[in-house]
């Protein structure tokens, strides 16, 4: 393989790694919200921010640390027969669903820009009563779902790497 498609493995890799071991710990966010939630509704004063927060720290959980449980292999696979074959088989049948991978997050990726630049144009906010702007949120799952492009490009080329009998 070229150096120029190992360095971009494992830079893409680096990285993902990186904000997938920091996305763990906004689980812990979560739970410190869903405890303020019921000690002010425990309390008699319920938080208006609490259930949309909550909702959000969610998503940012959700889609920053899709890419590091992709590198991880930890995503559901159906191995009925998967298991059975050999590392350049899977490899072929990786690099094939993988583009199709890659070629949803490419319109999710288009949708969701044109959703935040709608967002920051009109400063969209939430009809509910706390009434958070959305654009933070909608970043976030910009930046997810380029994160996961770019993972998504270097499982391609690590198959590659495989069905041509290399490895990076």
């Amino acid at each position: 393989m070229p150096r120029l498609a190992i360095f971009f493995v494992r830079l893409v890799e680096k990285l993902n790694y990186g904000v997938g071991r920091m996305a763990m710990y906004l689980l812990f966010v979560l739970m410190g919200i869903l405890m303020w939630s019921t000690i002010s509704k425990a309390s008699g004063t319920p938080s208006l921010w609490t259930l949309e927060m909550a909702q959000f720290v969610m998503v940012a959980y959700f889609v920053l640390g899709g890419p590091y449980a992709m590198q991880m292999g930890s995503h559901v696979r159906m191995d009925l027969f998967y298991a059975q074959q050999s590392p350049v088989r899977r490899a072929w049948w990786d690099a094939i669903t993988v583009l199709a991978l890659i070629f949803y997050l490419g319109v999710m990726l288009w949708g969701a820009i044109d959703s935040t630049l709608y967002s920051l144009q009109y400063n969209e906010r939430s009809p509910t009563a706390w009434r958070p702007y959305l654009w933070p949120i909608k970043v976030i799952l910009c930046v997810g779902f380029f994160l996961m492009l770019l993972q998504a490009l270097a499982a391609l080329l690590r198959d590659v790497a495989t069905i041509r009998g290399e490895t990076i």
